[in-house]
């Protein structure tokens, strides 16, 4: 428990958190300080809330620029809100169409679509304005500001602690590897549930996918930018080895079902094969300790035991059964040992990577570095390549406005307290596949309810503001901290947070703890509904475009192999960009079928063929 803890508190995400929470809490300790006044302070921590969404994993140069649009969007969209508030139908309108138009940013990719969630903040937010407090140019100017202010700190801890955000990714690809591989090993004997160890190898895969992505970006823009650091060269000489960890167990896939077969009287020839991959997941798991400096770095002794008890087998197994009928057995076996000793070969090169590494040990620069960095692509064209019902992201953008409206109108004909909190609720919780908008639904309003009932104990047995804002100070950064990883207990603690702030401001908390649980419920709802019968994206009617992709860079991966055993010399750049590509396109397919597997079941058509291909 206290390990956990203390990793927790080490971890990447709650530093973020922290520099979040205190970059909102502060303008508004020292609001109430100067001025006795906390509505500057507030607009201030609105800003920092807005462009929050964009401080992700990647270059800092990305960072920036992301941020600095976020700002921007920001101040626009909150001016542009509170000077036609008293307009309805002005308001109306524009509240759908500036909302798709914003949603629709995410056309441009990830980035840009955590610009886009920022935008969508600052509409909804926009509502929370009080005209009374200060003039609509202030405010939007206040918001702005906390943009910049959140923009320095943020960027401040980046420089000041680079290590922290690069360590982290490593260790979480390293863990998710440690548990990928170990699914493998489980799969080799397990006979009841596969399919449940296939749909988590899958998962596993997609993430450390889009964790090599993030890291990737950050180790190669430095090479770019900077050169070749000592630090520089042993984080890529890891993430090489991890790649490379990966790539090996998704070009030799295991066909368990004739392991089954071939070996049904020779079971115990296959569980050691479990038992290496074990031993293998368990070093990783050690060294990802290694890198958080929990322990010291212990090559094992285990493997090398372990790969000598798999020989001796595959001699027993083929003496024993004798020619011709081991042959087969006996070449699955060579086959298996020979991968999984290639797997320990890229351990043992992340053991020299961090144990025994010298400068003398030689890297080669990577040639046209900038080129294996997925770019940012912002060609205009694609707003309009994607201005059609085959595109995901213009049904959502669509679904999105039509139900942000309706949730407005719901919120102001029942007379809601925070009518906004519906829209807050659409936007967090709609994504464009149902089966992520349905588990953050089911999350949102579970911990919504537990955070309202925690809340309401607490009330009932004090009444002490103090209390109150202690808790709504420390709840901030855990429930930033907690977005990403845990979203059910990020949603309890952004509940108490709300909670407790609008308890130090009214008197009628009940009331507040009432209307957050109605307003929680109407917004999961509409989104759940909307989701569900407003043009849904189901996964089966795109998934063709991601086996076309896969094909083809595979098909190119192979053109530029034969290229290079008849050419010869350095492996080229194009044949490296090529293998990339075409793990990445594997691992997109992986990721659209999981997608699919959350769909209702009445919509995974030719489900069982697309899990055969």
């Amino acid at each position: 428990m206290f390990e956990k803890l203390n990793r927790f508190i080490k971890s990447f995400n709650f530093l973020k958190a922290f520099v979040l929470a205190f970059s909102m809490i502060t303008p508004i300790l020292i609001s109430n300080a100067v001025l006795n006044d906390i509505s500057v302070g507030f607009s201030i921590a609105l800003g920092v809330l807005f462009c929050s969404p964009t401080d992700v994993p990647g270059s800092l140069k990305h960072k920036f620029y992301g941020t600095l649009m976020a700002i921007f969007l920001s101040f626009s969209l909150t001016f542009l809100f509170g000077a036609i508030a008293y307009n309805n139908w002005m308001l109306v309108s524009a509240l759908g169409i500036v909302v798709f138009l914003v949603s629709y940013l995410s056309v441009f990719g990830f980035r840009a679509s955590l610009i886009s969630f920022a935008g969508l903040l600052a509409i909804t937010l926009s509502f929370a304005y009080d005209s009374s407090q200060m003039t609509l140019l202030t405010h939007a100017l206040l918001v702005a500001l906390g943009g910049f202010w959140y923009l320095i700190l943020s960027m401040s801890a980046s420089l000041l602690l680079p290590k922290i955000q690069t360590d982290q990714l490593f260790v979480s690809i390293i863990e998710k590897t440690s548990e990928f591989l170990k699914v493998r090993g489980e799969l080799l004997v397990c006979k009841t549930n596969r399919e449940v160890l296939y749909h988590k190898m899958f998962e596993l895969q997609t993430q450390i996918n889009e964790s090599h992505e993030s890291i990737r970006e950050i180790i190669l823009s430095k090479r770019t930018n900077s050169g070749f650091s000592n630090r520089t060269r042993r984080q890529q000489l890891l993430f090489s080895e991890l790649i490379e960890i990966l790539e090996l167990a998704v070009s030799n896939p295991v066909n368990y079902e004739q392991f089954d077969t071939v070996f049904i009287e020779h079971t115990e020839k296959i569980e050691v094969f479990k038992k290496l991959n074990f031993e293998i997941a368990n070093q990783l798991e050690h060294i990802s300790k290694v890198i958080r400096k929990e322990a010291t770095l212990k090559p094992t002794t285990k493997i090398l035991e372990i790969l000598e008890e798999i020989q001796e087998n595959i001699e027993y197994y083929r003496v024993s059964v004798g020619l011709p009928k081991s042959r087969i057995g006996t070449l699955m076996l060579i086959n298996l040992k020979n991968y999984q000793e290639k797997q320990v070969q890229s351990l043992i090169g992340i053991e020299r990577v961090l144990g025994n590494y010298i400068s003398n040990n030689k890297i080669l620069g990577i040639k046209d570095a900038s080129r294996f960095i997925t770019p940012q692509d912002y060609d205009l064209n694609k707003i309009i390549e994607n201005f059609s019902f085959k595109s995901p992201i213009f049904k959502h953008s669509l679904r999105l406005a039509i139900i942000v409206v309706v949730g407005f109108f719901i919120g102001n004909l029942f007379s809601m307290q925070n009518p906004y909190w519906i829209l807050i609720t659409i936007i967090v919780i709609m994504r464009p596949s149902y089966g992520l908008t349905k588990e953050r639904s089911i999350n949102r309003v579970i911990g919504t309810l537990i955070g309202a009932a925690i809340a309401t104990i607490i009330i009932l047995i004090t009444q002490n503001t103090i209390i109150y804002g202690v808790i709504a100070i420390v709840s901030l950064p855990l429930a930033f901290s907690l977005i990403q990883t845990n979203y059910r207990n990020a949603a309890i603690f952004i509940t108490l947070n709300v909670i407790f702030v609008y308890a130090i401001l009214d008197p009628n908390i009940l009331s507040v703890v009432k209307f957050r649980i109605i307003d929680t419920l109407i917004g999961a709802a509409l989104s759940f509904g909307a989701i569900y019968f407003l043009w849904p994206a189901w996964q089966f009617q795109n998934i063709q475009e991601y086996f076309i992709e896969t094909i083809q860079s595979n098909c190119n991966f192979l053109k530029q192999i034969d290229i290079y055993y008849h050419k010869k010399g350095e492996v080229p750049t194009v044949y490296k960009l090529s293998r990339k590509k075409a793990f990445l396109a594997i691992g997109n397919l992986n990721a659209a079928f999981q997608r699919m597997n959350q769909d209702p079941k009445s919509k995974q058509k030719e489900f069982a063929v697309i899990y055969e291909l």
